[in-house]
């Protein structure tokens, strides 16, 4: 004996001879009427079938998924516009930065949401429900891999914007091209992993395809390798900048330039040293411009029979001359032995400046006119 009770709002439940109750739900019946865009009406939609589906749910579905890309569009623009007046009022870098990283990943994650409630709409068979999860699984990925994507060229472009002002720009360009191109490929390339993965599509041997083919180029390309890292060690320190005169022991000169593969230091001689950044990477650098002065030492010898009382002038004529100088920071000045058969006076400058021209033409002037004065009072120098 079976016994049914149907209304139009309400489900209904059937008895059978072994009392098993069926719950009908009755959203089956407002899918007919409001999410089927009345489509199951038309008897060639309705009578026809594709994988054991009426054909009328593939056109209802399409329908579905260009109003979830409009109202994915639509929140969109809502959020970015109430974003960007936020934005305005407070007028920081910062805010700029994360309007340019919410650009488009809300639409998508939108779009993403509405699709997947769109998959449960309709009563698919489970083989239909098979190739709609894989392909919502796909829509997640793709999603996933272009937000981070996105994060990647947001955070680089900060830092590069920081570094704007810092060395070689031409250097600088095809660095952060290079470090984006590289991130951009590790993420997609584990993104498409993980997605496949999840798809049932076994990367085992992928994996191990990469590994051996990754090990391969490593090998013969470790030393491109260590210099693109070495360059990268270069930038991310800052241990100089071009237009530095620096000091290691490969070379001593000044910085003309940074590539991928080398620095350019040109020496005093004029020549053009050419350094892998492998060794600028790692070697000691003495950076000589980053100095805040110039020490000079020097020793002054006088006769061993030269009075105390011309000693005592020696060293007021060279405190007068060196500590009046308007490029002195610091000097010290000490009759500090007996040098054999001569007096030694030790001298410790140190010029206020980095200028190595400048400096030249002020120690001059200051040591000609140490020895005008001893001239003039009969001291004279061994």
């Amino acid at each position: 004996m079976v016994s049914a009770q149907t209304t139009t709002n309400k489900a209904a439940v059937v008895t059978t001879t072994n009392e098993v109750p069926i719950l009908i739900r009755s959203v089956e019946q407002l899918n007919e009427h409001y999410v089927t865009f009345w489509l199951n009406r038309v008897p060639v939609l309705r009578d026809s079938t594709l994988l054991g589906e009426p054909l009328w749910k593939y056109p209802a579905s399409l329908i579905y998924i260009l109003l979830a890309f409009g109202v994915a569009k639509m929140i969109d623009l809502l959020t970015m516009f109430w974003i960007k007046r936020l934005a305005a009022r407070r007028q920081r870098e910062i805010d700029d930065l994360v309007l340019e990283l919410l650009r488009g990943p809300i639409k998508v994650v939108a779009l993403v949401v509405f699709l997947h409630i769109g998959v449960n709409v309709f009563d698919w068979s489970p083989t239909a429900k098979m190739y709609f999860s894989k392909g919502l699984i796909l829509i997640v990925g793709g999603s996933l891999t272009y937000l981070m994507l996105k994060v990647i060229d947001v955070l680089l472009n900060l830092w590069r914007r920081r570094a704007a002002h810092d060395g070689d720009h031409k250097f600088n360009d095809q660095l952060f091209s290079v470090i984006r191109k590289s991130l951009n490929v590790f993420v997609i390339v584990v993104a498409t992993l993980v997605t496949a993965q999840n798809i049932g599509i076994n990367i085992t041997a992928i994996i191990t395809s990469l590994s051996i083919g990754g090990l391969a180029v490593g090998l013969a390309a470790q030393d491109t390798l260590a210099n693109l890292f070495g360059a990268v060690s270069v930038f991310a320190d800052k241990p100089f900048r071009v237009g530095d005169q620096i000091k290691l022991d490969a070379a001593e000169g000044t910085v003309e330039g940074v590539g991928m593969r080398s620095t350019r230091v040109r020496n005093s001689e004029g020549h053009l040293v050419v350094i892998p950044n492998k060794i600028m990477g790692n070697a000691p650098i003495t950076n000589i411009t980053l100095r805040p002065s110039i020490k000079t030492t020097m020793n002054l010898t006088l006769m061993h029979d030269l009075p105390g009382e011309k000693v005592k002038r020696a060293l007021a004529i060279l405190q007068e001359i060196y500590r009046g100088h308007p490029m002195t920071q610091e000097v010290w000045i000490s009759f500090n032995q007996f040098a054999g058969a001569n007096l030694n006076i030790l001298i410790v400058h140190w010029w206020k400046g980095t200028d190595y021209e400048k400096y030249l033409a002020g120690m001059q002037e200051m040591n000609l006119a140490v020895k005008e004065k001893f001239d003039a009072e009969g001291i004279n120098l061994t």
